[in-house]
């Protein structure tokens, strides 16, 4: 099997609503890259990436470049077995993980596609019929979060991302923890978010002021050394994010003990290959995983939901149904969510057909 055409699209994705985050940053209109890898044999591997604009150093528009250069390396190649193409684009092109993220998603969907198997039996085989939610609640004024918390618990959610910062009041984010923990009750995990947006000092007198709750911390600072220190002074369990990208920062944030869980996105590690290395690599360091992405829809949802799907239900923290989140779907066969749990497609590969008809004319190919 050789790869014969690549193909990039760039679709607008709009929020159901305008989230709001810690350090100025929001997200309600973002663009995302979704790439068709074909075949001569009549296979199309299908990838996505959405780079959340401020958030992390990805860029929609950094795709096409990107596979422009990888083209020499592309076109001719045999899908089958991404981790081998992947070795060598990498030897080609260093860094730019989110744009091979893409890449690597599609290579993965071919190889499902050509053993006739779903990908999560690929990627260490089924584990769990369907996997936890949570429900990320953007930061607006406090009761409003609570209100939003209680829609969620009544879909079946359980699990609740608290965004905080977005106003600079430390005091309000205390409000907003406390109002959310009130509004689910006892038992549903509650977690405050600031996207790196705060200094320790402000986390710190955060976690102290809700530290007589049932609280986790997520990401508050932009270092692993700062969030430790966040840590140490609140007595709170920490999740890491932004600073959680390859083998090197979850080995260190192990060492600093802030890691009691991590959120494992598709784009910052560079796609379906590196993410299952690095659930690997957790299972051995203790931390609950996140199997997420940044921002997407059905294509990215799906892959992620098969690694979900395939990691150890204890060690599984939760996952994202991204394409609930926006407009348009892209795929009518896309993971199925009920109960505030999300279920893999069932197909071979991805088991989604995206539709070509909303994706438009591609704005790149390559032959």
């Amino acid at each position: 099997m050789k790869i014969t055409r690549l193909t990039l699209w760039h679709v607008p994705l709009t929020s159901h609503e305008t989230y709001y985050m810690a350090d100025g940053k929001t997200c309600d209109t973002v663009e995302t890259a979704v790439i068709a890898v074909e075949t001569d044999t009549g296979l199309t591997g299908w990838g996505e990436v959405c780079p959340i604009p401020h958030y992390l150093p990805a860029y929609a528009r950094g795709v096409a470049p990107a596979l422009r250069d990888l083209a020499p390396v592309l076109l001719g190649a045999d899908p089958v077995g991404p981790e081998a193409l992947m070795a060598r684009a990498d030897d080609w092109l260093q860094g730019h993980v989110y744009a091979k993220s893409a890449l690597d998603i599609a290579l993965w969907d071919i190889t499902g596609q050509a053993a006739g198997l779903p990908l999560h039996a690929l990627l260490g085989g089924r584990q769990a019929k369907d996997m936890p939610l949570y429900h990320s609640i953007t930061c607006i004024a406090p009761e409003d979060m609570a209100r939003i918390a209680r829609k969620a618990q009544a879909t079946g959610i359980t699990q609740f991302q608290v965004k905080l910062g977005a106003d600079g009041d430390w005091l309000a984010d205390v409000a907003r923890l406390r109002l959310v923990r009130e509004a689910v009750g006892d038992g549903p995990l509650v977690y405050g978010d600031w996207n790196c947006g705060a200094t320790s000092l402000d986390a710190i007198r955060v976690g102290r002021a809700v530290a007589d709750l049932d609280i986790m911390l997520e990401q508050p600072c932009a270092t692993l050394e700062d969030c430790a220190r966040v840590q140490s002074a609140t007595g709170l369990p920490m999740k890491l994010d932004e600073q959680a990208h390859d083998t090197a920062s979850l080995l260190k944030a192990h060492a600093f003990g802030c890691m009691d869980a991590v959120a494992l996105k598709l784009s910052k590690f560079g796609g379906l290959s590196a993410t299952r290395a690095a659930r690997d690599l957790c299972y051995h360091l203790g931390a609950k995983m996140c199997i997420e992405d940044t921002w997407g829809t059905d294509i990215t949802t799906a892959a992620l939901s098969h690694l979900a799907a395939a990691t150890d239900p204890r060690r599984l923290l939760n996952t994202c149904d991204l394409s609930g989140y926006v407009a348009p779907r892209l795929a009518p066969d896309g993971p199925t969510r009920s109960k505030g749990r999300l279920a893999p497609p069932e197909g071979p590969g991805l088991g989604i057909t995206p539709d070509r008809a909303l994706l438009g004319e591609p704005d790149l190919v390559l032959e």
